[in-house]
């Protein structure tokens, strides 16, 4: 098919994320990816600002993963997890225990972040039911809060401004407390009402009896707003967790592997999970993986209960493709001194974007680590933003108030002012 040819039938037949398929919103057409550029069709190259939804963190094309790749699809590509193993994903389990928190020693692979999601769930409700309290089935979380696309997970998901509203009715009836208002660079009140620690545990006493998890995503909120809000909250909602047996799940998704200037943003406390979700990064972007780690609490728990087997197992659980490719990416990170490049994109985030600080449409300007927003006070087109996508150089899609990036780690000094260039531009054009 020639390069129109192609993008008729896009339009036509394929639905993409978020869009209308009868009014499909603009496209590029990508012929190749490598390092932090994406080459159109055309020719043109961008830097990709975004690290295709935040998990190219080591840009494309990376030889050490490409053959990783290369050499596991020649040996073993895939086989059934259900009683049989094989080296990488024993491999991979191993440098997960020894960059994650020690309480979580017991991994369950899954085949993307939304289904850790679901898997995380399962496991709380079935840990429960193993103890003695059946009746906990309902989870609490957080507004402004984002876990995934499949059922369960969107019923967790912020049911007024997320982005699944209108399915409330199909959806289980969840309980939701205020995103915590202090944000990650204030001062922390240790006083109940502002720091919105009263509500949560006026929800816990009232609600404790049928809750089995609380999840929310530790220290950012992605998708539902971009927000950073202060780690204190999450020390002493594992206390109220405890007091009132309910499971504290983190979703790490977006958050995992160094993004928010820690390895994970657990580590901005000093607390641990009983369940923690990983994924995007987790393959470097290469390939839809994820993984749920749980402590021995849970899963002696749900072992020694009736019926003592976990009900989940995705047909491409563990796949060796996927765990090869994890093992390189989690080795290039440890190589690369990730943390001095994140510092490093962290500084230029602050300097560039603090340009846009001035427009009258600029409501807040916000970075930690390798994570910068440009929060402004009116919606955000992104189909409006991608008519400049060109003329910019850079790969940027924004979405609801914001115009953010997360670029890939291996971004230098020059590109990340080119990228912040792009999203002042994109303040004070939209």
């Amino acid at each position: 098919m020639s390069p129109e040819e192609m993008r008729a039938f896009d339009a036509k037949h394929l639905w993409h994320p978020y869009t209308n398929v009868l009014k499909p919103g603009p496209t590029h057409l990508v012929k190749s990816a490598k390092g932090i550029e994406i080459e159109l069709e055309d020719g043109t190259k961008l830097i990709d600002a975004m690290a295709s939804w935040w998990s190219a963190i080591h840009g494309y094309a990376q030889r050490a993963m490409v053959q990783a790749l290369h050499e596991q699809a020649c040996q073993l590509p895939h086989i059934m997890f259900g009683g049989l193993t094989h080296e990488p994903a024993i491999e991979l389990g191993e440098k997960l225990l020894a960059i994650t928190p020690p309480s979580l020693n017991h991994i369950f692979y899954a085949d993307s972040g939304s289904v850790c999601v679901e898997v995380a769930m399962k496991m709380a409700v079935q840990y429960h039911f193993s103890t003695g309290n059946p009746q906990k089935t309902k989870f609490l979380s957080l507004r402004s809060g984002y876990h995934g696309d499949t059922w369960k997970a969107m019923s967790v998901c912020d049911p007024v401004t997320g982005m699944h509203h209108l399915f409330k009715g199909a959806l289980s009836v969840q309980h939701f407390v205020q995103s915590p208002p202090i944000s990650f660079h204030e001062n922390w009140v240790d006083d109940g009402d502002k720091n919105g620690l009263d509500e949560l545990e006026k929800y816990l006493a009232e609600n404790h009896e049928n809750l089995a998890a609380f999840i929310l995503e530790p220290v950012v909120q992605g998708t539902g707003g971009m927000i950073f809000y202060h780690p204190s909250y999450l020390n002493k909602a594992r206390t109220l967790c405890e007091q009132y047996n309910v499971l504290l799940i983190f979703d790490e998704i977006a958050t995992g592997f160094g993004r928010t200037g820690k390895l994970f943003a657990t580590y901005h406390t000093h607390i641990e999970p009983d369940i923690l979700c990983l994924g995007k990064a987790l393959t470097g972007g290469m390939m839809s993986f994820g993984a749920t780690m749980a402590s021995s609490r849970i899963a002696e728990g749900i072992g020694k209960g009736s019926p003592g087997l976990f009900m989940h197992g995705p047909t491409f659980m563990g796949n060796p493709l996927a765990c090869r490719v994890a093992l390189a990416s989690l080795n290039l990170l440890e190589s690369r001194n990730w943390q001095g490049r994140v510092k490093t994109i962290e500084q230029g985030l602050q300097q560039g974007l603090a340009m846009a600080s001035s427009l009258d449409a600029v409501k807040d300007i916000r970075v930690l680590g390798a994570i910068g927003v440009i929060e402004m006070k009116h919606e955000i087109s992104a189909d409006k933003a991608h008519a400049y996508t060109k003329e910019l150089g850079v790969w940027l899609r924004p979405f609801g108030h914001n115009i953010y990036c997360m670029p890939p780690y291996i971004c230098n000094e020059e590109e990340i002012t080119k990228i912040t260039g792009a999203m002042v531009t994109l303040a004070q054009r939209l």
